[in-house]
């Protein structure tokens, strides 16, 4: 009986580990920005895209776009996602090489279409960083999946200063700041970001004239994002 029974747990821990090796590992549902205003300038913001969107990337099933123009929201610029991961239909036995293959080729999709951002045209004067936050997260919630992480990464400096936010002329006292966070967020202009990661790449990349005002604003923007339910937040 002892013998039947070591037999029968092996064959089940061999059964187990064929399904795990043959299975696909779930990545992440991701999100990119890309800044075409001011921020697009220097050369400095273009290689930071090609240097470091590929590897983010890897870590993706499935990535949105959204362009920060002088009106986000509403913007013409646009690029249509990229599905990375195989659907069942183009894998249907879960078979990592297959899986592999077709990542490779579908994630070589994602830089071309985020440095097609920078060149949009300016959509009037400013930047609107909220609302390209609001259009990407739009595309994310309708394809949030309890069990993936979601991630967004934002190439941009974060100078919002169009509509309700101009950081330019921002009380940034603790209690204004906080007051406007609260304004925000109860007209709905900050998207729910609840479970998402953000890393931001060229954050104030041109500092203000006022140096004080510079731990003042990265201050203003953690708070925003933990806010609006981002963890962990890098401003980078």
């Amino acid at each position: 009986m002892r013998r039947r029974a070591l037999a029968a747990a092996a064959a089940v821990l061999m059964v187990s580990a064929g399904t795990t090796a043959c299975g696909t590992e779930a990545r992440g549902i991701c999100g990119v920005i890309v800044d075409s205003t001011s921020y697009a300038d220097p050369a400095t913001s273009r290689t930071d895209v090609t240097s470091k969107l590929p590897a983010f990337a890897q870590g993706c099933d499935w990535v949105a776009f959204a362009a920060v123009t002088g009106s986000s929201e509403s913007s013409s610029c646009r690029q249509d996602p990229v599905a990375i991961a195989a659907t069942k239909a183009e894998n249907p036995n879960a078979n990592p090489v297959v899986e592999e293959r077709i990542r490779t080729h579908r994630i070589t999709e994602v830089l071309p279409r985020a440095v097609k951002l920078f060149d949009c045209p300016a959509e009037g004067e400013g930047s609107d960083v909220l609302g390209a936050l609001r259009y990407l997260v739009k595309q994310l919630a309708a394809r949030r999946q309890p069990d993936q992480a979601h991630q967004i990464i934002v190439f941009s400096d974060l100078i919002n200063n169009r509509g309700d936010l101009n950081v330019n002329r921002l009380d940034l006292s603790e209690a204004a700041r906080g007051q406007k966070i609260k304004e925000l967020r109860d007209g709905r202009l900050l998207p729910d970001m609840t479970g998402y990661a953000v890393t931001v790449h060229g954050f104030l990349r041109e500092k203000p004239s006022d140096p004080d005002r510079f731990p003042m604003l990265e201050s203003f923007w953690r708070e925003a994002f933990e806010t609006a339910g981002a963890s962990p937040v890098d401003l980078l």
